[in-house]
Formats: C-alpha cells, sequence, structure tokens
C-alpha cells in the first residue's frame, strides 16, 4: 500500500533494514475491530520526545526521521480504516447493504451483540454458525427460521449464518455440511431441549462430515432468555402484569413432546422459570404428542382446581403441525403463538454459538449441560 502524503512532507523511506517477518494481522477480524475513522493528520511527537530542530534530536544524513509513535499510530490509523471498510464488504465480494453494518465500538465501551468473542483468533475468520431446524411442511415454518436468521445477522454482521434441516425442507444437513468443506464451523440446534436429534443425529450428521471442522452447540433451553420470549408472546395474547395475584389464572407449557427423559426435564424446568417470571401464577407442561399430559388434560387439572382463566404457551420455535395442535386443542384458552423470531431468541442462538465457540471440550463433542 501506497501512503498518502501529509500537508506538511512526505513520508521518508523507513531506514530500518527489511524483515522477512510478515505484517500483523488486523486487529478484529472480519469485523473491523473495536476502531473509529480517524481523518489523517500530522501527529505531534509526544511530551519530551525529541523532535526534528530540537536538542538531541540527529537525524542521519539524507534523511529525515520520523518520531517511531507517530509511525505507530499512523500505521494503527491506515490498519483501522482498511479493517472497517472491509468490514462493508461481504464474502461474496459485494457490498453489504448499510441496514447489515454497525457502527465500530468506541474504546472502552462494553461488549455489544454483535461483537465477536475474544476467542476468535486475531485476523481469522469465525466459524460459521449453521443453524440446524427440524423441518416442516408448513410453509410458514421455513419463512419463519429465515427470519430468525436475518435477526441473528443484524445481531452480527460479518458473520456466515447458514441454514441445515434434519427433514422435510431444503438444506438437508448433509448438503448444509458439504458446502462448508475445510471450514470451522459451530451446529447450533434450533431445538428446545435435550433429545435424540441433539444426542445422536447432530453428531452423527458431524461425524459423516470430516471435511468439515464442527462444534456442536447446547440446545437452547433451558435458558433466561426463552423464557423471556416465552413472556413476551405471553403479552402479546393478552397476559397482563396484574394476572399475577388472580387465583383464577394459570398458565400450561405446550411442548411437542419426547420419550427422552431428558428432554421432559428439560420441559419441566423451563416451566419452573417460566412460573417464577409469571410471579408464581402455575405453569403446567404440557405435551402435544410421545408422553403425557396433553394440552386437554392440564387443562382440565386446573379448572379442578378453580383455575379457569388459562393461557398456553407455545414452547415451539415456529408454527408447525404440532404447534397448531396444542393451539387448537385449547379453544377457550388464550394461545400464544410460537418463539418465532424474537429478539431473545436471535440472542440466544448467538449464546449458545459463542458458548460452543468458547468451549475448551473436543470439537466433535456435544455439551448435555444446557446452563444458564
Amino acid at each position: 500500500m501506497t501512503e498518502p502524503p501529509t500537508q506538511h512532507s512526505r513520508r521518508p523511506p523507513d531506514p530500518r533494514p527489511p524483515s522477512s517477518s510478515p505484517p500483523p494481522p488486523f486487529p478484529g477480524g472480519e469485523s473491523g475491530g473495536g476502531h473509529g475513522h480517524d481523518s489523517p493528520s500530522h501527529e505531534s511527537p509526544r511530551p519530551g520526545t525529541p523532535g526534528p530542530g530540537s536538542p538531541g534530536h540527529s537525524p542521519a544524513p539524507g534523511h529525515t526521521t520520523v518520531p517511531l509513535d507517530s509511525t505507530a499510530q499512523l500505521l494503527t490509523r491506515v490498519t483501522a480504516q482498511l479493517a472497517t471498510q472491509l468490514s462493508l464488504v461481504s464474502r461474496n465480494g459485494t457490498r453489504r447493504p448499510m441496514d447489515r453494518t454497525r457502527p465500530p465500538a468506541a474504546a472502552g465501551a462494553p461488549p455489544s451483540a454483535y461483537a465477536p468473542p475474544s476467542a476468535y483468533a486475531p485476523g481469522g475468520d469465525p466459524p460459521t454458525l449453521l443453524l440446524v431446524a427440524h423441518g416442516s411442511r408448513d410453509p410458514r415454518a421455513l419463512r419463519t427460521v429465515l427470519a430468525l436468521l436475518d435477526r441473528v445477522r443484524d445481531l452480527r454482521p460479518g458473520l456466515d449464518v447458514r441454514l441445515g434441516h434434519f427433514e422435510l425442507n431444503r438444506p438437508l444437513l448433509p448438503a448444509a455440511l458439504d458446502g462448508l468443506r475445510g471450514a470451522d464451523a459451530v451446529l447450533v440446534p434450533l431445538l428446545l431441549g435435550r433429545g435424540h436429534h441433539v444426542k445422536r443425529d447432530l453428531p452423527a450428521a458431524a461425524a459423516a462430515a470430516p471435511f468439515v471442522r464442527t462444534r456442536i452447540a447446547a440446545p437452547l433451553g433451558p435458558h433466561p432468555l426463552l423464557v423471556e420470549a416465552l413472556y413476551g408472546r405471553l403479552v402479546e395474547a393478552g397476559w397482563d402484569a396484574a394476572e399475577q395475584g388472580d387465583r383464577h389464572t394459570a398458565v400450561v407449557l405446550a411442548a411437542a413432546g419426547s420419550r427422552d427423559p431428558d428432554s421432559a426435564q428439560d420441559t419441566r424446568r423451563t416451566a419452573r422459570m417460566l412460573q417464577e417470571r409469571l410471579g408464581g401464577v402455575p405453569v403446567v407442561p404440557a405435551y402435544a404428542s410421545a408422553t403425557t399430559p396433553t394440552v386437554p388434560a392440564a387443562l382440565r387439572r386446573l379448572a379442578a382446581r378453580g383455575r379457569h382463566r388459562t393461557f398456553v404457551a407455545s414452547y415451539f420455535t415456529a408454527p408447525g403441525r404440532l404447534a397448531s395442535a396444542a393451539a387448537g386443542a385449547a379453544p377457550r384458552a388464550a394461545a400464544a403463538l410460537p418463539l418465532g423470531a424474537h429478539p431473545a431468541l436471535a440472542r440466544l442462538l448467538l449464546h449458545r454459538y459463542d458458548q460452543a465457540v468458547s468451549a475448551t471440550a473436543p470439537a466433535a463433542a456435544v455439551r448435555l449441560l444446557a446452563s444458564a
């Protein structure tokens, strides 16, 4: 790169001998680091540093010495400006839309949702976030997942975010992994608890793709961000804070259901966390398949206890057959929408991704403890 002249003089050739070592990588990788835009200007030497014409300054014959600290500052500015410009360019070489970019963080500012974690190697690309959804014949499901991915990209510009499915929708997971040959990827399951897909299918898919260096993130639940998304959907369905003291109010947490006892345990834990979030209003887990109680049975039990004003919290990531069945089974209850592209769910996906990136476990290990 040729350095532009300043107002006062052109920078002379570097008097130091040439070095064979490569230049240091740009700080911050794709995100452009934490530097802002600076306009080129002449740098004054630090107090106590001899300048041209001052006592103690003896330039070599035929050369004008540039103070070392000024050179470092100039290189820092050039690096920051170049990294900022690179952050505006997507991986396919096109300019990223301005609504997908974020201003660089100021020095000393707290990390934001879109700042890459410190575990990334300086100058290296972060691993791809490969979101793994179940798949559904309901066309609303794919639209919802794509909207959720857009939210994730907005929170973390520059991160390569892709989608794969276990079944029913394209791309299927093997095809998505095939498109990542030679790359690093974190498989983030769009699943709410531990079950067959998390314990068996994801590790098997990763083992069948040795050409991709993979990590597998924990399932989304249980987690406080998931509870916030559930609470937000209940508010949209008519929940009010005044319901907390009503002895006739209760909530059914309607989940898909699984024969895996760990999955049921995760759902019960989420129900307890939601009950705390609702100020102690009873939250009863119920299921649309595989196990009991069913949603109608849970509603009948609550009515027998005098809880006639009921809400159904939809513990599904997207619309689909089971989510519709759960909502339809409670015609007299206020049914919330599935979690969908709720902002808290997008933040949770990135949280699980960052956990997997920072983990010290082997690359193919499954983190089964979905801790908060």
